[in-house]
């Protein structure tokens, strides 16, 4: 069984009846987070918006947020999150917002309420990074995008 982290969270005055993020279902791997906006906004096709969620979240130290889109709303109606995903430091500590796009066809009006994005709380590594002047060698080598190839390889 997985272990419960509680994250503190600051509802803002303009979230003040909207409910916490909380898990949709017990397999769930992310929190469903609401449009905390006064009125209705309309996404136009190729347009964005910065969407407030009126949450304000302390993520413990050796974990971030993962702000990601909902398949839903990519699939029925082209809108996506346009930095996806975004990151949240555990050292933020201003509004959670989300940047959505609308790549579909039509105008997409986001309602107070309506479920835009998924938050996700993941493990992070510190690093440093230590130069050298090589590095090991691997299969791949440097071989970038594209590199195998778009068919299935025989066998």
């Amino acid at each position: 069984m997985t272990e419960l982290i509680s994250i503190p969270v600051v509802r803002m005055d303009h979230a003040e009846e909207l409910p916490l993020p909380k898990a949709m279902t017990a397999g769930a791997a992310g929190v469903d987070l609401l449009a905390a906006i006064g009125s209705d906004t309309v996404i136009m096709p190729s347009g964005r918006a910065l969407i407030a969620t009126g949450l304000k979240i302390a993520i413990p130290q050796g974990f971030e947020g993962q702000v990601r889109p909902r398949s839903g709303l990519a699939l029925n109606s082209g809108v996506t999150i346009l930095n996806a995903p975004g990151t949240i430091d555990s050292d933020y500590r201003g509004e959670v917002a989300v940047i959505l796009i609308n790549l579909g066809q039509e105008p997409f009006t986001i309602k107070r309420g309506d479920r835009i994005a998924q938050l996700v709380i993941c493990p992070v590594a510190q690093i440093c990074f230590t130069e050298t002047d090589s590095l090991p060698a691997t299969e791949r080598s440097d071989g970038g995008f594209g590199h195998t190839g778009i068919a299935q390889p025989p066998g």
